[in-house]
């Protein structure tokens, strides 16, 4: 069994066991989450989200990504500017698809 959710503006699929990677969500490591926005569970297709369909999780980790490097340059003239970048993200394990049948 399968379900696509909805977090952090993204799609993701999802199986029970998963460990999925998302956006960064409020909570500390040990909680659960509950993910309301599902649009669809095997052949069920949502308009747009399924009611009384939920996915749960457990938050495994907040953390960020690796760093990313940024660098500007203007041609013709000696302005130059390097920045660095860390997504933050947290880590989900799925545990359960409620409401499915």
């Amino acid at each position: 069994m399968f379900a696509i959710i909805e977090t952090g503006g993204k799609q993701i699929l999802v199986k029970v066991g998963d460990t999925i990677f998302i956006e960064k969500i409020e909570g500390k490591e040990g909680d659960k989450v509950k993910f309301d926005k599902v649009l669809a569970i095997d052949e069920k297709i949502g308009s747009p989200y399924l009611k009384a369909v939920s996915v749960s999780g457990k938050i495994e980790k907040q953390g960020k990504a690796k760093k990313i490097v940024v660098y500007r340059h203007n041609a013709k003239s000696t302005h130059k500017r390097k920045l660095g970048h860390r997504q933050p993200y947290t880590r989900v394990k799925i545990l359960a698809i409620e409401g499915a049948k």
